[in-house]
């Protein structure tokens, strides 16, 4: 049985990647950062991503691969994402298919500032 875990941005699989198929697998996790491409993304944000990510997997070294533990995960990875956004890091994809605004309501930024992103109204 495949053990994931799914966020509004995070997805993550107890498996490996064959193929293009995933494969169960207990000692691999895959990753799967904003997969409706909601946010605008810089290769060092999706690096820390990825640091977070491995750094709260290094936590629960030692602890059972379970179900709630990849949510754990996850969600801890979803409020991550959230204050990437809310400093400025991340800004909303105006021409995402998906425009949700999850994570926050977002605000215009001055034209002369922006390249058609919008960031989170910080209250």
């Amino acid at each position: 049985m495949l053990l994931k875990s799914t966020t509004r941005h995070i997805r993550i699989f107890a498996a490996a990647i064959e193929n293009d198929e995933l494969i169960p697998s207990a000692d691999t996790l895959t990753l799967d950062i904003d997969p409706d491409n909601e946010l605008l993304w810089s290769d060092e944000a999706i690096q820390q991503v990825y640091r977070k990510f491995d750094e709260l997997v290094a936590a629960y070294e030692g602890a059972d691969l379970t179900d709630y533990n990849l949510r754990r995960i996850g969600s801890d990875l979803e409020h991550f994402i959230r204050a990437l956004l809310q400093e400025g890091t991340l800004s909303y994809n105006l021409n995402s298919r998906v425009r949700n605004y999850s994570l926050g309501l977002p605000r215009v930024v001055d034209e002369s500032e922006s390249d058609n992103h919008l960031m989170i109204q910080q209250d």
